[in-house]
């Protein structure tokens, strides 16, 4: 079995309940650093975008070394990351480690490669390493037991960028998934490749979820729609039918990412220096 090892949250409740006075009444944030996901196509520049922030440090989820590949072509400059991580276990070892080093940027790829780290964890922890319909999969259990886990990475996520000052950035593959619309016609939208119920608390936690993908002309005056266009590459930034998007920074829905992955980066930043002046 699997041990844990967790570094008590900053937002976990304390062992004995505070006593909230007047005094604690206040005005202003905490000036915390952003917590980010992104999520976008295959081959948009999701894992290259974040290595031009400050002083990032990866963390690779079992499969996803696609950091590695870039480095090793010179498609990026060296980049500090730990070794490819393959349990639940790992990824909160690996979380020690980064609260001991003094990078500015965390970067997480893929999230939804650690969210099946995750539920390997419980499959084999709560369920026998059963996955069939009389173990993880009944009825949706494994799924719903496992929140408990994410939680806990969320709020360690939460501790290290409290305790470091750190930005979080998570990237994310991306799905198109069908959307049960209450108001009319069903439709298609494109979602983070995750379960549902892990994305909703994953989607609450972000200060921000961005949707990256190529820009596309649709041609329909034939008898047959065709595509144009396809290199403008673009980050989505609020809520749209077609995309699972958000931001509270007053981001202007679409940023351009330019012709480089530091292009990528610079345009993002401007935008959201902007942001603040508005």
């Amino acid at each position: 079995m699997e041990s844990i090892k967790s570094k008590p949250s900053a937002n976990q409740s304390p062992t004995k309940p505070r006593r909230l006075s007047p005094s604690d009444v206040k005005r202003t944030g905490n000036k915390l650093p952003s917590r980010m996901i992104l999520h976008g196509v295959e081959g948009i520049g999701k894992t290259s975008m974040p290595a031009y922030g400050p002083s990032p440090i990866y963390l690779m989820s079992s499969g996803e070394t696609g950091l590695e590949t870039l480095i090793d072509h010179r498609r990026l400059p060296q980049i500090d990351h730990l070794p490819e991580l393959q349990t639940w276990s790992e990824l909160f070892e690996a979380l020690d480690v980064v609260e001991e080093l003094d990078h500015k940027t965390l970067v997480i790829d893929t999230l939804n490669g650690v969210e099946r780290m995750c539920h390997e964890y419980v499959c084999r922890t709560q369920f026998g390493n059963k996955w069939g319909k009389d173990g993880f999969s009944s009825y949706q259990q494994g799924f719903l037991a496992s929140l408990t886990e994410w939680r806990k990475l969320l709020q360690r996520l939460d501790s290290i960028r409290e305790r470091k000052r750190m930005s979080i950035v998570c990237l994310c593959h991306t799905k198109i998934s069908p959307f049960h619309n209450p108001e009319g016609a069903d439709y298609d939208r494109w979602t983070p490749d995750m379960h549902h119920k892990t994305w909703g608390l994953s989607h609450r936690w972000a200060d921000m979820v961005l949707f990256a993908n190529y820009f596309t002309v649709v041609d329909d005056t034939g008898t047959r729609a065709k595509g144009a266009g396809g290199k403008e590459r673009l980050i989505y930034t609020e809520h749209s039918s077609a995309y699972d998007a958000k931001n509270r920074l007053g981001l202007p829905p679409m940023i351009e990412m330019g012709r480089s992955a530091k292009e990528a980066w610079d345009n993002f930043i401007a935008e959201l220096k902007k942001g603040k002046t508005k």
